[in-house]
């Protein structure tokens, strides 16, 4: 076959084409139209997602600053005499004064927290907000609502985040606070048991046994504080159970 007649050929399947295309886009101009501006609501309709969920998080970044002051601020009792020029912490980040009781000063950082957490619940900082409510809650000895606080941030953050695992934590040392041994102890003793590397299992364990001590358990108690000699010798807590041991041996 000639050059040309070849040339000829490829131009008559390059206008073939064009016009089997031309025909396929006018017969359904109507659906690629249409698909078109569907994918343009779709893409404003996320970029309009991003900016309010930014916008959201950094205002609940400042709502949750602001109930940062105060659950960061001093407690200086009545009549405690102050160096002079000390400026309290509370006062350095815009609070107005310090507080004369751990109690007023947790009374007080509770309302902002409980605002942050349920002005942005699913964000960061509304997570955030809401394990430091729960914490606070339990320091006043507020034990179910620490409790519900607890299990609202493990729901909101995933059980296997960082934040979920610490609120399970807090949720099992409330617990035990309010006397909810067993309840606290099958917390601790799942926790112990998880092979995940940024749990303190040592001091996880600390708990464990301590629990099983005020329970009267003496014998799963002495376990547990060996464990730890055994298999954390190098823990701040070790000290602590060779001499819980020496006690339940008295």
């Amino acid at each position: 076959m000639k050059r040309t007649e070849r040339h000829h050929l490829k131009e008559n399947e390059l206008v073939h084409t064009i016009e089997s295309a031309r025909e396929f886009v006018q017969g359904r101009q109507r659906q690629i139209v249409g698909a078109v501006i569907a994918l343009v609501v779709i893409g404003l309709a996320f970029l309009g997602y991003k900016v309010l969920r930014q916008q959201s998080e950094s205002r609940g970044q400042e709502l949750l600053a602001q109930a940062m002051v105060a659950l960061n601020a001093r407690v200086v009792p009545a009549g405690e005499k102050t160096d002079a020029g000390d400026v309290p912490a509370a006062a350095t980040l815009g609070a107005t004064g310090t507080f004369a009781t751990e109690d007023a000063k947790l009374n007080a950082a509770i309302p902002k927290l409980k605002a942050a957490a349920d002005a942005y619940p699913d964000s960061n900082a509304g997570i955030t907000a809401r394990y430091h409510l729960a914490g606070a809650l339990s320091a006043l000895g507020k034990h179910q609502d620490a409790i519900q606080a607890f299990d609202d941030v493990a729901k909101r953050a995933g059980s296997s985040s960082l934040y979920g695992r610490m609120a399970r934590l807090g949720k099992a040392d409330t617990q035990a606070h309010a006397g909810q041994l067993d309840a606290a102890i099958a917390t601790w003793k799942d926790m112990a048991a998880s092979n995940t590397k940024d749990l303190p299992v040592d001091a996880i364990l600390m708990e464990l046994a301590r629990a099983y001590a005020q329970k009267g358990n003496k014998d799963e108690a002495r376990k547990t504080f060996t464990q730890i000699v055994d298999q954390h010798p190098d823990s701040p807590y070790t000290a602590e159970a060779r001499a819980e041991l020496e006690n339940l041996k008295g």
